[in-house]
């Protein structure tokens, strides 16, 4: 989707496969978070669902997505109903969970290949090192930042908040 200005232009699928507009979103602060259910890093769905309670209690205007994701050691094998049955159980995740994705290669979702360009990591590299990258989009659907997988949902509060400030 070369034509794509905001991210709010793509159409991920949902659990079921049916498409997700993401402009349902616009005006919302959105942080996208690539999962796996089988990961080193899997712990953190409970801060980040502790991070949306929190946040959007008082911010309805915010939103977590996650888009569970294989291509990293194999570590969410399962089908979608699967991995939204795991989120539910093992962290009361009650923020959308989208169906599963690549976010490399040339399969990639469309709306990574577009985060990637307009958010780099570490010195210009494009590609997603891990599960649980981060990326926080603006209400204007712009990539306001990017995080490695070790960055804790804990500790993007204040950046989070920063960005629901911003009018």
């Amino acid at each position: 989707m070369s034509s794509a200005t905001t991210f709010f232009d793509f159409k991920p699928k949902d659990k079921k496969g049916n498409e997700y507009p993401l402009s349902s979103l616009k005006g919302k602060v959105v942080l996208v978070v690539n999962t796996a259910s089988k990961c080193g890093f899997t712990p953190q769905f409970e801060g980040l669902e502790k991070l949306y309670k929190e946040v959007h209690a008082a911010h309805p205007d915010f939103t977590i997505l996650g888009f569970p994701c294989n291509q990293f050691g194999g570590q969410d094998p399962g089908s979608n109903d699967d991995i939204q049955e795991f989120c539910l159980v093992n962290y009361g995740v009650s923020f959308p969970v989208l169906g599963k994705v690549d976010v490399n290669g040339d399969k990639a979702e469309p709306v990574f290949e577009w985060l990637k360009k307009e958010k780099p990591g570490v010195m210009g590299l494009k590609r997603i090192k891990w599960n649980f990258e981060k990326f926080l989009v603006g209400r204007d659907g712009k990539v306001i930042k990017r995080w490695a997988s070790l960055t804790k949902p804990e500790d993007l509060k204040a950046d989070v908040e920063k960005a629901l400030a911003a009018k």
